[in-house]
């Protein structure tokens, strides 16, 4: 992997680079949609090329289970299984394993837990998660970390950092002459001391990348960004820096503000499948009785095939009467969304605009509430 930081904003930490990976390139600031069963729901790979999309997640913690790393491995690997040439990022677990706190028990060695399909029992470690890792064949994978609650104390939260730590190591050292790229996790809760020290454990083991773990688990939004800059100013500048789980859209701007570089999370899926989508005046809930008669499109602003063909009115009849069609066109846009704010930004940060794109952005925020003031 190379990352080639092309443009820097005069606004704030913010930088515009190129990713280049084995299964091509993607630009950054880049968003990577959810895709934790090697599928990113109810929207097809050829739509998500369509719309610009150039790296996908998913999670080897999900694929380990249903239907098994090996197996994926047997076919072809994680792009000829789902269809996606291009770049794949693969979580290592640690979030999902921290997700299940009352089916698993944590140890120097990793993680021992019950499956939430079945019950059954199961082991993952570092070299656990590398394997999983190897075999799917993802361009990027992360390191096993263990993300603790919030809140936690602080001699817990330091305990871990220490454990990640270790963990870290050990990936990279069963990793070395892989070719696929090795991304650090940050840890240390919402203790900017431990945040440093977490950033300097991962950058002396020198990775392709680092990510940020750790956020977005209750916290506000002034912590949260806290944490971000304490932590981007202590990783290594040459490095693409990934917010782990982030991402409403106010996040991305803020965070690519202070100069981070990826971002994933299910936010623009799940809740288009909850009827929720965003547009450049604000949160539009097609559900609402206001859409029953509503001719105009989801946003004018944009030009995805699903406001360039449907109505608010279609779209409230097809998701009340649960068709599936809703979910899909619903995705379809929210996601078509999130690629044209994060072609803004960089495109703000290579024009040297930024602060006017941001500044724009929030004024336009309250503009969908305003039309039924």
């Amino acid at each position: 992997m190379r990352f080639d930081i092309t443009s820097r904003s005069s606004f704030g930490k913010a930088r515009a680079g190129i990713v280049y990976t084995a299964h091509g390139s993607f630009e950054t600031p880049v968003f990577m949609p959810v895709g934790t069963h090697a599928s990113v729901k109810a929207i097809c790979p050829r739509d998500l090329e369509s719309i610009g999309v150039g790296i996908v997640l998913a999670n080897a913690y999900h694929l380990y289970l249903r239907p098994g790393h090996d197996l994926v491995k047997r076919m072809g690997g994680i792009h000829r299984f789902m269809a996606w040439p291009h770049p794949v990022l693969t979580d290592s677990g640690g979030f999902q394993v921290y997700s299940l706190a009352d089916l698993r028990e944590i140890s120097e060695d990793g993680v021992a837990f019950r499956s939430h399909l079945d019950g059954s029992l199961h082991f993952i470690g570092p070299k656990e998660s590398m394997e999983i890792q190897r075999d799917l064949g993802a361009d990027i994978a992360m390191t096993f970390d263990e993300c603790v609650p919030y809140p936690s104390e602080y001699d817990y939260v330091s305990r871990s950092v220490e454990l990640t730590a270790r963990w870290a190591e050990r990936c990279r050292d069963f990793w070395n002459g892989s070719e696929q790229s090795l991304f650090g996790i940050v840890q240390g809760g919402m203790y900017a001391d431990l945040r440093e020290k977490s950033a300097a454990d991962m950058v002396s083991l020198v990775f392709d990348g680092y990510a940020i773990g750790g956020l977005s688990v209750g916290e506000d939004m002034a912590t949260r960004l806290d944490m971000i800059e304490t932590t981007k100013k202590c990783l290594s500048e040459d490095k693409p820096v990934y917010l782990m789980g982030v991402g409403s859209p106010e996040d991305l701007i803020e965070a690519s503000l202070r100069g981070v570089d990826m971002f994933d999370c299910v936010m623009p899926t799940r809740n288009a499948r909850n009827g929720m989508l965003f547009t450049s005046k604000g949160k539009l809930s097609i559900k609402n009785l206001h859409f029953r008669d509503d001719p105009r499109p989801p946003d004018d602003e944009c030009e995805c095939y699903t406001c360039a063909n449907f109505s608010r009115a279609y779209l409230r009849h097809l998701f009340l009467s649960r068709e599936i069609l809703a979910y899909q066109l619903n995705t379809l846009h929210n996601i078509s969304y999130y690629m044209k704010l994060m072609s803004g930004i960089r495109n703000a940060i290579r024009q040297n605009t930024l602060d006017k794109f941001i500044e724009k952005f929030y004024e336009r925020q309250t503009l969908l509430k305003e039309e039924f003031s």
